[in-house]
């Protein structure tokens, strides 16, 4: 088929590149603030013009993926969270073009498929290719519209500045400090008579992420599944009944063992061997952890791989696996209670509130997949992914920092504890955290000195960039200069 390029679509590669300049200036000049949010309308008012005679499909998850881009853009605005921070960066884009697949995709194909990821990454490749076909495209159209001979004249006469620029730039640095009425005279010339290394930089991010754009959008105005064929198919693996009935009855076996020992500690109220329960609570909580997460492993590759057995060996392998889950819900409220016994002798921390967090969302997956165990008809991969998706937006959400920062607060008026040098660690939430300490009880050891490096750092570390803006860095800024110590 023959490539061809219509008026709409040079009209759309202009956009393109504006959106292009816009995404240069939001990532690479400085720190990221309510740029990203900003990008992401102007990407999205770039699709959806693009799209807007387009029939989309999978429309409740499409909305579902959506809806969670805009509350992780925005949260580089709202919150100032170091981990989300970085994750965000990787984690939106990512989402951005599942979505973008997702609902340009046909409606009949099953986007839990594991082939739609193949599918995904088809996509990105031709859009790869439709760019060198577009370039392929542009020499065509230059080589028809001149003389073929003027064509090589303007060619090497590039080539050849291409080549010179870079001795350029040496010999006339080296000549400015060699002489200085020399460097005085070319100071004199207007200023894009200079070589500017940052803005030939910055003209090539900016190209490079119009065909990005570019290719991978108009790739996605063409519905295609030619690359999902039935020889294609990952195909589940298959185990023996027999084989995997013996295998989890002697997990059931150590589980239930294991379980029983649980239940005498945490619900007899007594510990053997001297142990505190602080003492306790520290030794093999992620080994827990880990070993829930194995038998969730576990159960779901029985679940997809016992598919063909039937009869009384099916219902044998539902009960086991039954036993399976609910021994993992007890391991994990095991690990769960160790960890609030963790908290409660050495305080809150970051990691085990977000290790908290993720616990909470097992118990979840765990009660999701003991019904499906006895449900064929229900589909695990669905609400995994649904699941994972809401969890981790609402993490972003919630403000992890300011939830351990008032944990620690509120810890610190019952006992008297607190780890000052901790909460510094955090971003701008925990300078808000010590500034609200501070004026609670200013007598804090080491707390003034602490505030007062803050508010000396302010003036070095606050940006007046647009793309910097940050509500809660805004707030702790203003705060810092009222702060009186």
């Amino acid at each position: 088929m023959e490539f061809k390029m219509v008026q709409k679509d040079w009209i759309f590669l202009f956009l393109c590149f504006l959106v292009g300049i816009v995404a240069e200036e939001a990532f690479f000049r400085f720190q990221i603030g309510i740029s990203y949010f900003l990008f992401i309308v102007f990407f999205y008012l770039l699709f959806f013009w693009r799209f807007r005679t387009f029939v989309f499909s999978h429309q409740r998850i499409g909305y579902l993926l959506l809806i969670s881009i805009w509350i992780l853009a925005a949260g580089y605005y709202v919150y100032d969270t170091a981990l989300f921070y970085i994750l965000n960066i990787l984690v939106i884009p990512t989402l951005v073009i599942f979505h973008l697949v997702l609902i340009t995709s046909p409606k009949k194909f099953e986007w839990s498929n594991p082939n739609f990821i193949f599918y995904t990454l088809r996509r990105l490749v031709d859009g790869i290719r439709y760019n060198a076909t577009f370039i392929k495209y542009t020499s065509r159209l230059s080589k028809s519209s001149n003389n073929k001979k003027h064509f090589d004249v303007w060619k090497k006469i590039l080539i050849g500045i291409g080549i010179s620029l870079p001795f350029l730039f040496i010999i006339i640095n080296l000549l400015m400090k060699a002489d200085t009425q020399f460097a005085r005279i070319l100071s004199n010339i207007p200023n894009f008579m200079t070589f500017r290394g940052d803005l030939v930089f910055r003209f090539i991010i900016i190209v490079i992420i119009t065909f990005l754009f570019f290719g991978f959008l108009q790739v996605l105005l063409q519905r295609k599944v030619e690359m999902i064929q039935k020889d294609g198919m990952i195909k589940p693996m298959s185990m023996d009944g027999v084989i995997t009935m013996t295998v989890l009855l002697l997990l059931d076996l150590v589980y239930i063992l294991f379980v029983a020992v649980q239940f005498k500690y945490f619900f007899s109220g007594t510990l053997d061997d001297g142990f505190t329960y602080a003492e306790y609570a520290r030794r093999g909580f992620f080994e827990l952890l880990f070993v829930a997460m194995i038998n969730l492993t576990v159960t779901v590759s029985v679940i997809y791989s016992t598919k063909q057995v039937q009869g009384f060996l099916k219902k044998g392998i539902r009960f086991t696996l039954s036993i399976l889950v609910l021994s993992s819900a007890v391991i994990l409220t095991s690990a769960f209670m160790r960890m609030l016994m963790y908290e409660g002798a050495y305080g809150f921390t970051f990691l085990r509130v977000l290790v908290h967090s993720f616990m909470i969302f097992l118990m979840f997956i765990l009660a999701y997949t003991l019904v499906k165990i006895w449900l064929d008809q229900l589909s695990l991969f669905h609400f995994y992914f649904i699941a994972a998706l809401i969890y981790y937006v609402g993490i972003n959400a919630v403000n992890l920092d300011l939830i351990v920062i008032k944990q620690n607060i509120a810890r610190y008026e019952e006992t008297g504890k607190i780890d000052i040098y901790y909460l510094n660690q955090f971003s701008s939430t925990g300078v808000l955290g010590l500034i609200e300490l501070y004026e609670k009880n200013p007598n804090v050891p080491g707390l003034e000195v602490l505030l007062k490096e803050r508010k000396q750092e302010r003036d070095v570390l606050k940006s007046d960039a647009w793309q910097s803006r940050n509500f809660t860095r805004d707030k702790v800024y203003k705060m810092l200069g009222e702060l009186k110590l």
